[in-house]
């Protein structure tokens, strides 16, 4: 594991390493009850530039941010080849990512807990961006 370099991307240090992911609630499953488990990981790359989050072979998340700006930018690319381009916030405490997109936009909030070994979080998407509901819940739990 790389240690963060880049400045800018201090207060995400916490997410580097390997985290349990449990996803519930997941209307898209054909049991919504069911649990899906799997892992993510949280690392420093190019030399600390960049966090690039990679959840089980599946998806990659590669996250930066403007010195000068308060939100990040986060790309997203997955096995079925969708790519997408989220804004990010963290608060310390607070962590959200949204997209404002004609026919689906989403957005994510997770809860950091004190000791930042676990993130309660959920996704929510909306077709007309005014009416949003429940996608998933997500719990992340780090090794």
């Amino acid at each position: 594991m790389n240690k963060l370099i880049n400045p800018a991307l201090n207060e995400l240090e916490f997410l580097e390493g390997d985290w349990d992911m449990e996803l519930s609630n997941a209307a898209f499953l054909p049991d919504p009850t069911q649990k899906v488990n799997g892992d993510v990981s949280f690392d420093a790359i190019e030399d600390g530039a960049l966090l690039v989050m990679r959840q089980a072979g599946a998806a990659i998340w590669v996250i930066g941010r403007d010195e000068d700006q308060s939100e990040y930018k986060v790309l997203y690319f997955d096995d079925r080849k969708v790519s997408r381009v989220y804004n990010m916030s963290f608060d310390g405490k607070t962590w959200k990512m949204w997209r404002d997109a004609p026919n689906f936009s989403q957005r994510f909030e997770g809860t950091v807990s004190d000791d930042r070994k676990t993130i309660h979080a959920y996704w929510e998407k909306s077709t007309d961006g005014k009416s949003w509901e429940r996608d998933f819940d997500m719990l992340f739990t780090k090794r």
